[in-house]
């Protein structure tokens, strides 16, 4: 529309196609390329260098770091954190030679989920809730709510709180532990966690 102010910030060096679907509020920093099809929410950062390809979408006040390409068939639900050069896949087994753009995995990463620099999330898994992958980390099966994951492949090694502290809880049984910072509490059933208002 002619004259009127975009909703959202893109540095002048960035690419957004025709058809993206950019939130307000969201911020597309230097070089960033984000294709015709994806779905961005509001308040959402996106860093130095990041691609997005068509069929992305990313929720609400994601951050997205330098250096991260989200490709086809990554879905980051609300305030899911990208950090610096962490990678995504879309093809359990590329060839070079061999097309398989008919077999991209889905991958879904659930709200207010960390992912830490440069950890990779092997196509197909699903991330939960408030989840936190340490720097470094490979995923390549699905991770619970509030799991911390750290190591290659990744291994559980305890629980966070959404605030992103661990929780003094054990892998699995039961028990329950209270977040230092904001008094929440929260309940271990099994290998399940669930967060309990102070």
């Amino acid at each position: 529309m002619s004259g009127s102010i975009q909703p959202y910030q893109v540095h002048e060096s960035a690419i957004v196609d025709d058809g993206a679907q950019i939130g307000e509020g969201s911020r597309v920093w230097h070089f960033v390329h984000v294709c015709g099809g994806a779905r961005i929410g509001r308040g959402v950062s996106l860093g130095q260098n990041v691609f997005v390809g068509n069929k992305v979408v990313i929720g609400d006040y994601c951050k997205v770091q330098n250096n991260v390409s989200v490709y086809d068939n990554v879905t980051l639900e609300e305030g899911v954190f990208c950090g610096p050069s962490m990678v995504f896949t879309n093809v359990y087994n590329p060839r070079s030679l061999i097309e398989r753009k008919d077999q991209y995995r889905d991958t879904l990463v659930k709200k207010g989920a960390t992912l830490g620099a440069n950890c990779t999330i092997v196509c197909g898994v699903t991330i939960g809730e408030y989840a936190f992958i340490g720097a470094g980390a490979v995923v390549n099966k699905d991770v619970p709510a509030y799991a911390l994951m750290v190591g290659v492949p990744a291994k559980q090694i305890g629980w966070m709180s959404q605030y992103g502290e661990q929780l003094n809880l054990p892998l699995k049984g039961r028990g329950e532990a209270e977040c230092e910072y904001t008094s929440d509490r929260y309940v271990l059933d099994g290998n399940t966690v669930n967060r309990i208002s102070a």
